[in-house]
């Protein structure tokens, strides 16, 4: 599976990294790149695909905000 590229914005002192949601088979290369981004917080906006353990295991916040009605995640 070909993954877009993380996004990143920034406004005033915040910065924000928008990726593509992981499974559990990809997971140890995505937390290797927000690790590479400096990510302290994850927010998770779609329904998970991974155990988030790992992710915080390497120092990452996982927060979970749930299904958002009417979401296009890509699969």
């Amino acid at each position: 599976m070909n993954c877009p590229a993380p996004v990143e914005i920034s406004y005033e002192n915040m910065y924000f990294l928008i990726t593509h949601n992981p499974t559990n088979a990809t997971l140890n290369k995505f937390t290797e790149e927000l690790k590479k981004y400096g990510v302290m917080t994850l927010v998770q906006v779609c329904d998970a695909t991974y155990d988030k353990a790992p992710v915080e295991k390497e120092g990452i916040h996982v927060l979970d905000w749930g299904t958002c009605a009417g979401c296009t995640c890509f699969d």
